[in-house]
C-alpha cells in the first residue's frame, strides 16, 4: 500500500501547507465605487506573502485602506478613485473613462468587485479597444479579453518588477519565500519518485507509464497529470 501523495496531503490541510495569512497586512482591494473620492498615500509597506508592496492610502474623512502600490508613487502623493476620475498614476477609475494604450491593473471582473485580475508584482494589462457594451483588454498573458465598461482598474504597472531576475542563491532562501506562501517546497516530479509514493512513480526512464489524462471524478490518490483534460495531443 502507497502512501499519500502531495496532492492529498496538501488538500487535507494542516500547517505545513498552510499560507501564513495571519502576517498579512489585512485586505488589498479597491475602495467603492460609490462617489468619486480623493486619498493621500501615508506609507509604502511590504506585505509578506504577496509580491507586490502596498501602499497605504488615508481619505479626507480620516479612513485608511490598503491598495497595490504602482510603480512611482511615492509617499505625499494623492490620488484620486471614482467613476470619472482623471487618468493619472494611481487614480482608479472606469475603462469606458481611459484612453486606449494605457497600462492599468487591479481589474475588476464584475462592476464593483474591488478588482480581481492583474495584481502581481511588475505587471499590468493594457486597455486595447472601446466598443459599444464592452472594453478589450491585453492581459500579462497576453489573452485578449473583454470587460463591462463599467468595471474599474487603476491607472499604472505594479510596482516590484524585476523581483524575478535575482537568484535566490541558496536553497534556505526559497525555502523561507514559499514558506510565507504555504506553497510545497522542494518541488520534487511525480516521475521521479518510487511506484508507491506517486502515480507516475517508477519504472526506468522519465515517463509516467500510464496516460496523463484522469477523471474529474478519480480518487484523490489517482488525481494528477491533466485532470479532466478537455483534449490532448498536439493542435
Amino acid at each position: 500500500m502507497g502512501k499519500r501523495i502531495r496532492a492529498q496531503r496538501v488538500g487535507r490541510g494542516s500547517p505545513t501547507y498552510r499560507a501564513k495569512s495571519w502576517r498579512g497586512l489585512g485586505e488589498v482591494k479597491l475602495p467603492p465605487a460609490e462617489e468619486t473620492a480623493e486619498a493621500a498615500v501615508v506609507d509604502i509597506l511590504h506585505d509578506p506573502g504577496r509580491s507586490a508592496p502596498v501602499a497605504r492610502v488615508r481619505y479626507g474623512d480620516g479612513q485608511e485602506r490598503l491598495v497595490l502600490a504602482p510603480e512611482g508613487i511615492k509617499i505625499g502623493d494623492r490620488i484620486t478613485c471614482g467613476i470619472s476620475a482623471p487618468v493619472k498614476l494611481g487614480n482608479t477609475l472606469a475603462l469606458a473613462e481611459i484612453p486606449e494604450g494605457t497600462p492599468i491593473h487591479s481589474l475588476e471582473a464584475r462592476p464593483g468587485d474591488c478588482g480581481r485580475f492583474v495584481r502581481a508584482s511588475g505587471t499590468c494589462a493594457i486597455l486595447i479597444a472601446h466598443d459599444i457594451g464592452r472594453a478589450t483588454v491585453q492581459l500579462p498573458s497576453g489573452e485578449l479579453r473583454d470587460f463591462n465598461p463599467r468595471c474599474r482598474a487603476t491607472v499604472g504597472v505594479v510596482a516590484g518588477g524585476g523581483r524575478g531576475e535575482r537568484p535566490f542563491i541558496k536553497a534556505g532562501k526559497r525555502h523561507h519565500a514559499m514558506l510565507a506562501k504555504g506553497k510545497p517546497y522542494p518541488h520534487v516530479r511525480g516521475v521521479a519518485m518510487n511506484v508507491v509514493d506517486h502515480p507516475f512513480g517508477g519504472g526506468r526512464g522519465k515517463h509516467a507509464g500510464r496516460p496523463k489524462t484522469i477523471a474529474r471524478g478519480a480518487p484523490p490518490g489517482q488525481k494528477v497529470g491533466l485532470i479532466a483534460a478537455r483534449r490532448t495531443g498536439k493542435r
